[in-house]
């Protein structure tokens, strides 16, 4: 984890989280590493790049309750559409309950609410499931995404920025990108600290977006970044009913 990562989840200063680091790692219950801390005995099964799908589902959660709803909106019943794991995504299966959907994803959880509660059709991405992220991957080019058109392709990201969609792990660009590939339009779902979060590792290009749904916080210059690259912005309200859309 980094340092970054723990003020994040904790709410603590870096000041304080350096310390308490400094301190575990005396006490030999972690190792620390520049720029963070790793676990004494790191797990045999090589995980993803990122926090676990268990703890970023309680941040900022009423803003992507409202983001989603804001993408479901978009939604017309019958219509295919692709949806990414991820912990904004997920909560679009509240609202998608009351549609009938042809939804292709390659998120465990997605797919597992979907069919419980909902008469979507679920089509999911083969591979191998990463337990912490709750997401199927396959390192494979010939597996099933290639069969699958959408006319939507709904997701997330790690950062966004003037270069683009930003992720933490090459395997994630690898899935994420086969499955931009085979939709019209591509709809990226964050909250607006993603603005602000940055990674070593780009998506795709911010003109390859064609919409981003946020929540009432994005500042003006990162609103004026998406306008000076033609991306419609749709701007969310945490807890109001609906959105408010502006055409960029």
């Amino acid at each position: 984890m980094t340092v970054v990562d723990l003020c994040s989840l904790t709410g603590a200063s870096e000041a304080t989280v350096r310390r308490d680091i400094a301190t575990l790692h005396m006490q030999k219950k972690l190792r620390r590493v520049r720029g963070g801390a790793e676990a004494m005995t790191p797990q045999t099964f090589t995980g993803l790049a990122g926090r676990p799908f268990a703890l970023n589902e309680t941040i900022n959660i009423a803003a992507k309750q409202a983001i989603a709803r804001a993408a479901v909106d978009l939604c017309d019943d019958g219509e295919p559409i692709i949806i990414n794991g991820g912990t904004t995504t997920f909560q679009m299966v509240h609202p998608l309950a009351s549609k009938r959907m042809q939804v292709f994803t390659n998120s465990f959880p997605i797919a597992e609410h979907l069919l419980k509660h909902s008469r979507n059709t679920i089509m999911l991405s083969g591979g191998a499931i990463y337990r912490e992220q709750n997401i199927i991957l396959s390192p494979f080019d010939n597996d099933v995404t290639r069969n699958f058109y959408a006319r939507r392709m709904f997701m997330g990201a790690q950062g966004l920025g003037p270069l683009g969609l930003m992720e933490a792990d090459p395997l994630l660009i690898q899935a994420e990108q086969k499955l931009i590939g085979q939709a019209d339009e591509l709809i990226v779902l964050v909250d607006s600290s993603k603005f602000a979060n940055r990674s070593s590792l780009l998506l795709c290009p911010l003109n390859r977006i064609d919409t981003v749904i946020t929540d009432d916080r994005i500042t003006d210059r990162d609103a004026a970044m998406l306008e000076a690259a033609d991306v419609t912005l749709i701007v969310t309200t945490p807890g109001a009913a609906s959105a408010q859309a502006t055409a960029t």
